[in-house]
């Protein structure tokens, strides 16, 4: 059985659940209620599994915080040995207008600390991303308060359509692959 690990990052905490930087989780939890499955929280993280045709996928909601988030990415990497090109790391991106979708194969952490701390443990910038826009609509010096800020009520209404569309992402990234998956999804 082919097995696969959807990583969204986020902070854990309950000041953190409606934030920008928390969009990892809120994908997460957007797909397990779509597919009626719950998370238990076990090592370094809140997890679950869903199955699709002969596929598995371990959906992992890392309780490291976001700094640390290479840590529970690695562990469960190794666990469930799961090969790179397996794992998909759901993060937020203030290079991309809001709502926007790029999935890439291999690039840089662009200044993010979760992805930093996963190339860092990893020791590789070659593993499948999936960047949702939040865009950087903030005033200079301001960036901390933007990314850790709560969706504004226009955002909070278009995220649900976003939502349901990461999820087909995710789908498509488990059955499809992640070239197929780039190519029906990237830009939209």
């Amino acid at each position: 059985m082919k097995k696969f690990l959807i990583v969204g990052l986020g902070n854990i905490g309950s000041e953190y659940g409606n934030t920008r930087h928390n969009i990892g989780f809120k994908v997460l939890d957007y797909f397990a209620n779509q597919e009626s499955i719950s998370f238990q929280t076990q090592k370094l993280g809140d997890v679950t599994e869903f199955k699709i045709k002969g596929r598995t996928a371990i959906l992992l909601k890392p309780n490291t915080f976001m700094n640390l988030s290479g840590k529970a990415v690695k562990y469960w990497m190794e666990k469930e040995n799961i090969e790179k090109e397996n794992l998909l790391i759901i993060t937020d991106d203030l290079n991309l207008t809001f709502g926007s979708i790029r999935i890439k194969t291999k690039g840089t952490d662009g200044g993010h600390n979760g992805l930093k701390n996963i190339q860092l443990l990893l020791n590789s910038t070659e593993y499948p991303r999936f960047r949702f826009g939040i865009s950087d609509a903030f005033k200079k010096g301001k960036q901390v308060d933007y990314v850790l800020g709560e969706w504004s009520t226009e955002e909070k209404e278009a995220l649900k359509e976003r939502l349901s569309l990461s999820s087909e992402i995710i789908k498509s990234f488990v059955l499809a692959g992640l070239n197929n998956t780039m190519n029906m999804y990237n830009g939209k």
